[in-house]
Parts: C-alpha cells; sequence; structure tokens
C-alpha cells in the first residue's frame, strides 16, 4: 500500500481482520459499547443557542462551558448550512480520489509544506497507528489557496474558514470579557487567531473497530477549535472531574467549539483544553472538518496579564508558540502531556 491509497485504501480491500500496525495497546482501545448511553443530564456537553450573542445569559453559558468541560456545541451560529454542507460534499468528493491524485499532496510530493495529505498522526512516533486519513491545510493568503490547495476542495474549504471568522471573533470576545480582558486590540488578536489551519478528516470503516483508534487521546494546539462533524458521532470528551469519556452526539447544523492548550495557557488555566478522542467505527465511513484557529507560529504565548491582575498564581511559563507546537508534533497523541511543556 503506498501513501496515496492511505487508511481508506486499505479498508476498501475488504480486510475481515485489523493489520497488526494498527492494534492499539489494551489501554488505548475504547469500547464504545461500554459507553453509559443513558447519560445524566449533566454529564452531557452544552449546546448553546447563539441566535441573540448580546444575550448576556449565552456569554455566562459560553464562559461556564470553557471552564468546566472545554468543548460545547453552538447552533444558530451564522455559518450558512449550505456552507456547512458543500465542505463535507468536498471532503468525500477528495477522498473519492485515485490514490494517485491524493499523492500529489503526500509530504513527498506536495509542493508546499501549508498542504499535506496524510495518514494517521506522527507515524514515526507512534507504536500503533490510528485509522484516519487527513488533508490538511494551512491558510497564509486567499491567492496561495486559490494555487496550491486541491481544486476539488479549495472554494468549500475556503469559504468555510471565512464563514467561521465571525463565529470564531464573538466566542473570543465572550471568552476574553469572561477574563477580565476588555478589549481585544490587533496585537490580541493576532496571538488569538492569527493563523488558520483546516483538516478534512476521513474515517474508513474498519474491521474490528474495538482493537484501534480512529484519534488517539489528545488536546488541541490551539485558540479554538470549530469542528464540523457529520451523522455518524465517535467524538467522546474526557470528564475531568469523573474522568469519565462523554459522547459528543451530532446535532443537526451544529459546531462543535474546544478549547485549545494555547487558550488553557493565555487564561492561566481557567478556561479548560480537554482531552478528548475519535473512535473507529465498524460500519460506516465518518469525515469531521475541524479548523483549528491559533497564534502565529512567531508568538510568545503565556497568561494574560489582565488573568493575573487578580493576584492569581501564574501556572504557565512564556513560551514561543512554535516550540510548542512542534513538542506536540514531535511525539504520539499522549493525552494532556504536552501542556506540561509550558508549566512555570
Amino acid at each position: 500500500m503506498s501513501a496515496g491509497h492511505g487508511v481508506k485504501g486499505l479498508a476498501e480491500l475488504g480486510l475481515k481482520t485489523l493489520p497488526q500496525q494498527y492494534i492499539q495497546p489494551p489501554h488505548e482501545r475504547f469500547d464504545s459499547s461500554d459507553d453509559d448511553e443513558e447519560q445524566p443530564n449533566n454529564d452531557t456537553i452544552p449546546v448553546i443557542d447563539m441566535s441573540n450573542w448580546d444575550d448576556p445569559k449565552v456569554a455566562e453559558a459560553v464562559c461556564d462551558a470553557a471552564r468546566k468541560w472545554g468543548f460545547f456545541q453552538v447552533v444558530n451560529h451564522g455559518v450558512p448550512i449550505h456552507v456547512l454542507q458543500d465542505v463535507k460534499h468536498a471532503t468525500r468528493q477528495f477522498f473519492g480520489f485515485p490514490a494517485e491524485e491524493k499523492r500529489k499532496y503526500s509530504k513527498e510530493r506536495s509542493v508546499t509544506n501549508n498542504v499535506r495529505f496524510g495518514t494517521s498522526f506522527t507515524p514515526e512516533a507512534e507504536k500503533a497507528l490510528e485509522w484516519k486519513d487527513y488533508l490538511s491545510l494551512f491558510f497564509v493568503s486567499d491567492d496561495e489557496a486559490a494555487s496550491l490547495w486541491p481544486p476539488v476542495c479549495r472554494n468549500q474549504a475556503l469559504e468555510y474558514v471565512k464563514s467561521s471568522e465571525p463565529v470564531v471573533k464573538k466566542l473570543l470576545a465572550i471568552l476574553m470579557k469572561g477574563l477580565n480582558v476588555k478589549e481585544i486590540d490587533e496585537s490580541k488578536e493576532s496571538m488569538l487567531m492569527g493563523s488558520k489551519r483546516i483538516n478534512l478528516n476521513y474515517y474508513p470503516k474498519c474491521p474490528n473497530p474495538e482493537l484501534t483508534v480512529g484519534v488517539g487521546r489528545d488536546s488541541d494546539v490551539s485558540t479554538l477549535t470549530i469542528l464540523l462533524q457529520d451523522e455518524i458521532g465517535g467524538l467522546y470528551v474526557r470528564n475531568t472531574e469523573t474522568m469519565k469519556w462523554i459522547h459528543v452526539p451530532p446535532v443537526s447544523g451544529s459546531l462543535v467549539i474546544n478549547v485549545g492548550d494555547a487558550l488553557q495557557i493565555m487564561s492561566n488555566g481557567n478556561y479548560k483544553s480537554v482531552e478528548h478522542r475519535v473512535v473507529a467505527n465498524g460500519s460506516s465511513n465518518r469525515i469531521s472538518v475541524p479548523i483549528f484557529v491559533n497564534p502565529r507560529p512567531s508568538d510568545v504565548i503565556g497568561p494574560l496579564p489582565e488573568v493575573l491582575e487578580s493576584g492569581e498564581k501564574q501556572i504557565y511559563k512564556n513560551v514561543l508558540y512554535k516550540d510548542y507546537v512542534m513538542h506536540f508534533f514531535s511525539k504520539a497523541h499522549d493525552g494532556k502531556a504536552t501542556v506540561e511543556f509550558a508549566k512555570a
């Protein structure tokens, strides 16, 4: 199997058993059939209706969710539903291409590091591989996207990134206010959302799904992640109080928002970047499309002065964002270990 076929190529061989290199050690496996479907109401990720952004109750719900869960879903968020449908359709089209077409964008062949088709997470660092293919697109400018992103998904991915920007700005304004940051000036804005990456993820149907994972336990290195998931489901989030895994059910038209490590560091730990994982599925192909809203690589991030004004002890030191990200990508998914890198 060459890089261009990816996990999808393996899945389409009609394998009855999972290839050895994808079998996760027992402690990393996750059997979703063990999951308690009857989650009590207080043990579900909040779904927040954003139709009235100025309502103080909305701001309160967003900040509470970021403190307790690090995850929430938003509905009536203002991103047109057709934009969401289009990018999902384009994702399926890209992964439906023949291997040689996708291989043009592989690490070995892509003309730029900003466009990358790949499989699993960091194959060099992982003991067992994850059951997932992806196309990762780092946004530099409209012009670069127009010339280098794959034509089949270029416009749809760009449209989704652009349409989600007002949501991101409103959410960050609310979250900053919750930290006593009254105004987001230009330098703060660039630190919060100076760079963006969009990933198109494809999780093929899997033989022996209980032996592998779609994505292992990890948290994101972003400020915020905006995730579009399809109707299949499979994303689980760690409840940090009970340590149980909680399913994030697909809600039609919603976007899943989660706090990333950068925001946890900037908020001095007030907002939580929480462990999550994706289970493999034995009966369906699943796609998801996250946008990672990040500081710029050259930004130094650390707890915001406004947060420390009240006399809070500084938990994190200042780190160059690029170093933090390099540390994250140099190793396999390992839950929350990355943020230790920034501990004061």
